[in-house]
């Protein structure tokens, strides 16, 4: 019997030794083996997002499905360090990987309370589990995690793996790692955060929305303050920093990527350009897009299309407020903040509530908690809008125009704020460097947010007389000179592609005559330039045109004498491209946005190599960057200097207010002003500003380009132009200036009283007519006077 027992207690004691044995034999031989190298933690790929910048490297946008700005360990802060070490593992500086004393604790607990109080994982345990295994709660997949704890630390120092920790944790609203949500939670980069804000941070990775300063304000406050009390008792802080740290109330607020200037469009443009070249991993492998941005010219665009549609917008009249607040419904500040923040904000504009009236200002109350006042001659303005040629009665006192409650937008104008409105109509602004291409300010309309339909490479609009160069550089090519006269007068036309019956007019409504081609542009002529296609032929045009990079599809459409008049449409980026022929002296260049593309350890992967204009023909021979040129340098110089009288003389003689020598452009309007436009350059970049409503309707009586479009354009040129030296073009050898009569054109002698002069090529110049003997005798007789 004793025998028996004693075999019995022999088996059980084998089986007891064997059977973990055996467990172990099988774990180490089949699923040991499966488990990952830790060694791939030292190249460990992290999924940032796609960072798009300007070319001074101002940042315009991050874009992927996580937030995640990857640090090194120099570069976290010490704060930081202890605030985690404090509240995730006290003993991560001495354990190796697995803290037993940590983990028995948390069994023991388990066991005598049947709840899990404290976790038993330590920061090595957690980077195991963040990188290589699931969440599963399992035996084994604990086991596996104790085993990787001990393969990582073998592998990684401490500091590397506390980096790849704080870099890797989920913290909330997409934030994944420390850096990420001190920008998402404070707006500011992780080394400028204080002693209460690290805390914030390290009792976030227990459990991201239990603790979320901003959706659990209270219970973040309670989990901070306990982070703070540990790093007290570590002797990490003093009793004095915890208390003073303590007693800071929860101020997290939901930051989103600090952004160095507004691109939204360029944004759009960059991250199409980077899915088409790099496929969906473009948004989370941390690529950095180099845009051909200048942010001080993006930033001056965006500022100019504003002011200018709030210019439209005062002229117009007042659509009246946003809507009606009854204030007595709002028992504090706090609750009238929160319903002023349910009303979006466009470009600079802000949402403000009436508070108070009387004669002469408004109290105002605005969104961020500011109080101000708008006065009277800050709304002096908004007559009752009626039409897009009408208003109502201009207003006398405040309350003419607004009442308490009204929830208005206001605009600050050189530290003022002034009553404004989400205009309805729209712009777009393209500028380009005219000699490569590179787009240096592109704005496609008020607000990105407000409209994502980008005007500047999307809206095809008719060009209206932004045309008219690129005829007239036909005529120059086909041996006509700019002191030709066309007869601008009343002509009615049959025209089965039109019309029956088409009557054009000028803008003004009257005839001039014979007029040169110089003055026709500058003016703007219509007739001229109708009857200038006439004799030209329609199909000489149309191909002439395809030179300067415009869509054949597009043209083929008008082949009809209306082109003449800019009845095409394309968009604001193959206008301006076409007029930088015209500045950078006969070549086409392609725009493009896009300079370079890194990965995200700064390898370049992708690189800009844009064909470029051979400045006064010194082209590198063979060289196939060099631009195709598509006009002789001479046209080119011609047709800059008519452009020169649209400005010094015609309908976009408001520029001359810049007081520059070397600008050049042209207004286009097209019929019953539904769209507006100024299409300006000197002899390095060239800007296109384009007007109008997005569904085409008329902008309104005198709407023209010169008003709606012109002041835009000199706006941003005003600060564009401050790179280049203010000198005249340079004239091309193989032209002549001689004098004309400004009527006829004819050459006339040199002295002539009231003659002009006028550019030719020297083969078609004509031949100046000899002075009479009787003529010589009279300024011999006047010299000696």
């Amino acid at each position: 019997m004793r025998f028996i027992k004693w075999f019995m207690a022999i088996n059980f004691l084998i089986g007891a030794l064997l059977i973990p044995l055996a467990a172990a034999t099988y774990y180490y031989l089949t699923i040991y083996p499966t488990l990952p190298d830790a060694t791939e933690l030292k190249d460990v790929s992290y999924q940032v997002p796609l960072k798009i910048v300007t070319a001074d490297g101002q940042l315009i946008s991050e874009i992927g499905t996580k937030k995640r700005m990857p640090i090194t360990y120099a570069e976290i802060p010490e704060r930081m360090t202890q605030a985690i070490i404090s509240s995730e593992d006290e003993s991560f500086f001495e354990h190796g990987g697995v803290d037993y004393k940590g983990l028995a604790r948390a069994v023991y607990e388990l066991v005598t309370t049947g709840e899990k109080k404290s976790g038993g994982s330590t920061i090595t345990m957690q980077v195991a589990r963040n990188f290589f295994l699931t969440r599963e709660k399992s035996y084994l997949r604990k086991l596996n995690e104790i085993i990787l704890s001990y393969k990582i630390e073998n592998e990684l120092s401490k500091e590397e793996i506390l980096a790849l920790y704080l870099n890797k944790i989920f913290l909330g609203y997409r934030s994944y790692g420390v850096a990420a949500a001190a920008q998402t939670y404070y707006g500011r980069p992780l080394a400028e955060l204080t002693l209460d804000e690290y805390a914030m941070i390290a009792g976030l990775p227990k459990a991201p929305s239990a603790y979320n300063p901003i959706a659990n304000p209270e219970r973040a406050k309670l989990r901070r303050n306990y982070v703070l009390r540990r790093m007290h008792e570590l002797n990490f802080i003093s009793e004095e920093e915890m208390l003073a740290a303590q007693a800071i109330e929860v101020h997290a607020e939901k930051h989103a990527s600090y952004i160095d200037i507004e691109a939204g469009y360029v944004a759009e443009m960059a991250r199409s350009f980077a899915m088409e070249n790099f496929g969906e991993e473009a948004l989370q492998n941390g690529l950095t897009i180099v845009t051909t941005i200048d942010s001080r010219l993006q930033a001056q665009a965006n500022q100019a299309i504003r002011h200018g549609l709030q210019r439209y917008e005062r002229r117009h009249g007042f659509r009246g407020p946003i809507q009606q607040l009854d204030l007595n419904q709002f028992t504090d500040d706090e609750e009238l903040f929160d319903a002023l923040k349910d009303f979006r904000n466009y470009g600079d504009l802000k949402v403000a509530v009436v508070t108070d009236i009387a004669k002469q200002y408004a109290e105002i109350t605005i969104e961020d908690g500011e109080r101000n006042q708008l006065t009277f001659d800050t709304m002096s303005w908004a007559a009752p809008y009626i039409t897009v040629n009408s208003t109502g009665k201009a207003p006398k006192t405040v309350s003419d125009v607004l009442q308490t409650g009204d929830v208005v937008y206001v605009q600050k104008l050189d530290d003022k704020w002034h009553l404004a409105q989400d205009p309805a109509v729209e712009s777009a602004l393209v500028s380009l460097d005219s000699h490569n291409g590179r787009i240096k300010a592109l704005v496609g309309g008020y607000d990105y947010f407000k409209s994502k339909f980008n005007r500047v490479t999307q809206a095809r609009r008719q060009v209206g007389s932004n045309i008219k160069p690129f005829l007239y550089s036909t005529a120059l090519d086909n041996g006509m000179t700019a002191a030709n006269t066309i007869n601008d007068a009343p002509v009615v036309f049959h025209d089965r592609n039109l019309e029956d019956i088409w009557r054009p007019e000028n803008y003004s409504g009257r005839f001039y005559g014979p007029t040169r081609l110089r003055k026709a542009l500058a003016f703007s002529r219509n007739l001229v330039s109708i009857r200038l296609l006439q004799h030209l032929g329609i199909s000489t045009f149309a191909d002439y045109l395809q030179r300067f990079g415009f869509p054949q599809d597009e043209i083929n459409l008008h082949r009809d004498l209306s082109l003449a008049l800019g009845s095409v449409q394309f968009t604001p980026l193959e206008v301006a491209r076409g007029y930088a022929t015209f500045s950078n002296t006969g070549y086409l260049i392609e725009p493009y946005l896009i300079e370079e593309v890194r990965d995200f350890n700064g390898d370049l992967l992708f690189k800009a190599e844009p064909k470029r204009a051979c400045l006064h023909n010194q082209c590198i021979e063979g060289d196939n960057l060099n631009a195709p040129r598509v006009i002789e340098e001479r046209n080119a110089y011609i047709m800059t200097s008519i452009m020169q009288d649209v400005i010094r003389i015609g309908s976009g003689r408001k520029a001359r207010a810049l007081q520059r020598e070397d600008i050049a452009g042209k207004t286009g309007t097209t019929n019953e002003q539904k769209d507006a436009w100024f299409s300006g350059f000197n002899g390095n970049i060239v800007t296109t500003v384009w007007t109008g409503f997005d569904t085409p309707s008329t902008l309104g009586r005198s709407e023209v380009g010169g008003r709606a479009s012109l002041p835009i354009w000199m706006e941003y040129m005003e600060l564009a132009l401050k790179a280049y030296p203010n000198i005249p073009f340079m004239q091309p050898e193989g032209l002549v200036n001689i004098q004309i009569d400004k009527d006829t054109g004819q050459a006339v002698p040199v002295g002539t009283p009231g003659a002009v002069e006028e550019i030719f090529r020297e083969e078609n110049a004509p031949e100046i007519p000899s002075v009479s003997q009787k003529k010589i005798e009279e300024i011999t007789e006047d010299l000696f006077e």
